[in-house]
């Protein structure tokens, strides 16, 4: 325990804003043991301060060191490991025994760059993969906050865009590029009408473990934006939206008879060539007009409807 002035003070240097992998793993009460014998060779005055400042100059403002702990997910116990491998034996070697400020310069020196060697050795993080989601596997360690980052990509996935005819079969998949957790609950949810992804305008429609939304036979009240989230432990992970459009069967008729149709209006009843041959008359092919003169009718019908 810290009995003088001198000792609360290198405590708070400890504990200042300005962390390290050090600092993430090394207790006080060792680095108090490890600079209690630091020595200014110049005046030959113990000067723990001193050490502090050299431990923080080393370890803490290290862009190398920094970086080295960079590692990925789970791999911080490792990182603790390899620093006490390089701390721990110079705490015991020099725990109430003086040394010069020349000598602790270069051990600490050599412990750093012992641990940069074998820290960047250690698997790296996979990646974040955008554009969206809450991506775990994604984080690095940080030995600037002694945690994990996150991705910091949004929750909430683009808007796709889904097309389908009526009467057919529509299906909306809930899938993302990175890994999700096994325990994941998977909730279904639908705004009428409208392209949103304001939260408070959907209503939830299936939840469960289907990442698959079917509707076996679109009509337009199906038309709308459909949100899917996924869950892990009551935590969102991602939140995926699909703008379904509806082609009444009508309209879409209506457009095949009148292509047809426009085509049968070409100078002198004639179709459009083919890719390697002459145009064809209407005249040498009764098939072709009798479907013209079909598509006509149908026409008229329709637009009398």
């Amino acid at each position: 325990m810290c009995k003088s002035a001198l000792c609360l003070v290198c405590v708070s240097l400890l504990l200042g804003p300005s962390l390290s992998c050090y600092q993430c793993f090394v207790e006080v009460q060792d680095s108090l043991r490890l600079c209690w014998g630091h020595i200014l060779s110049e005046h030959n005055v113990r000067n723990v301060d001193s050490c502090f400042r050299k431990l923080d100059r080393i370890f803490n403002n290290h862009e190398r060191v920094i970086e080295a702990g960079r590692v990925g997910k789970g791999y911080d116990k490792q990182l603790k490991e390899l620093l006490d491998g390089e701390i721990l034996p110079m705490v015991g070697e020099f725990d109430k025994k003086r040394n010069n400020d020349t000598v602790y310069e270069e051990r600490l020196q050599t412990a750093a760059d012992n641990f940069i060697a074998a820290a960047s050795k250690l698997p790296r993080v996979s990646g974040c993969l955008p554009p969206c989601g809450f991506q775990s596997a994604g984080a690095v360690y940080n030995c600037i906050t002694c945690q994990y980052d996150s991705c910091e990509l949004p929750l909430d996935c683009p808007v796709k865009e889904v097309t389908a005819m009526e009467n057919s079969r529509s299906q909306m998949w809930c899938e993302v590029p990175f890994h999700l957790p096994g325990n994941i609950e998977v909730i279904w949810r639908f705004a009428e009408e409208v392209k949103t992804q304001q939260v408070d305008q959907f209503k939830e429609v299936t939840a469960g473990l289907d990442t698959l939304y079917s509707i076996p036979s679109s009509s337009l009240q199906h038309v709308g934006t459909y949100q899917c989230e996924i869950y892990s432990v009551q935590r969102s992970i991602v939140r995926l939206y699909f703008y379904l459009t509806v082609t009444p069967q009508v309209v879409a008729g209506h457009t095949e008879l009148q292509e047809i149709f426009d085509l049968s209006l070409l100078p002198g009843g004639r179709f459009l060539p083919a890719p390697a041959g002459p145009p064809h008359s209407l005249t040498t092919s009764p098939l072709l007009l009798t479907t013209c003169l079909t598509a006509l009718l149908l026409l008229l019908f329709l637009s009398m409807g």
